[in-house]
C-alpha cells in the first residue's frame, strides 16, 4: 500500500491560492480512494485464499466420505438381496440416497443465499470517505 504523497512545501499563511489548496485536497482524496480500492482487493484476496484452502480440505473429506458411503451402500444392497430380489434391494438403497440428496440440496441452497461476498469494512470506509469528500467541514 502506498502512503499519502508528500507535498513540496507546507501551505503558507495567505500564500496559497484556493485553486492550489483544492488541487492538493483533490489529489489527497484520489490517493485515499485508490488506497481503499487496494485495501478491498487485498481483503478479498486474503479471504479467497482461506476459502480455497478450506474448500480443498472439504473436497478431500468429501471424497473419503463418498467412498465410505459407496461401500456401505453396496453392503446394504447385498444385505437386502439376501431377503429380496437384488433389483428391488438396489432400488430401495437408491431411493434412500435420493431423499438424502434432496434434503442436502435444500439446506445448501438455503445457506448459499445467506452468503455476503463483499468486503463490508472496506465498503463502509469508502462510504465515509465519499461523504467526507462531499462535505469536508462536517
Amino acid at each position: 500500500m502506498t502512503s499519502l504523497p508528500s507535498h513540496p512545501a507546507p501551505p503558507r499563511a495567505g500564500g496559497d491560492s484556493v485553486g492550489e489548496l483544492l488541487s492538493v485536497v483533490t489529489s489527497d482524496v484520489q490517493t485515499l480512494f485508490r488506497q481503499e480500492v487496494e485495501l478491498a482487493k487485498a481483503e478479498v484476496r486474503q479471504e479467497a485464499t482461506k476459502a480455497g484452502k478450506a474448500a480443498g480440505m472439504y473436497g478431500g473429506a468429501g471424497f473419503g466420505g463418498y467412498m465410505v458411503l459407496l461401500f456401505l451402500s453396496l453392503a446394504a444392497v447385498l444385505g437386502l438381496a439376501n431377503v429380496m430380489d437384488g433389483g428391488w434391494a438396489a432400488l430401495i438403497v437408491a431411493a434412500v440416497w435420493a431423499v438424502i440428496a434432496a434434503v442436502l440440496y435444500q439446506r445448501g441452497r438455503t445457506r448459499m443465499r445467506a452468503v455476503e461476498p463483499k468486503p463490508e469494512r472496506t465498503v463502509e470506509t469508502m462510504k465515509e470517505n465519499a461523504e467526507w469528500a462531499r462535505h469536508p467541514t462536517r
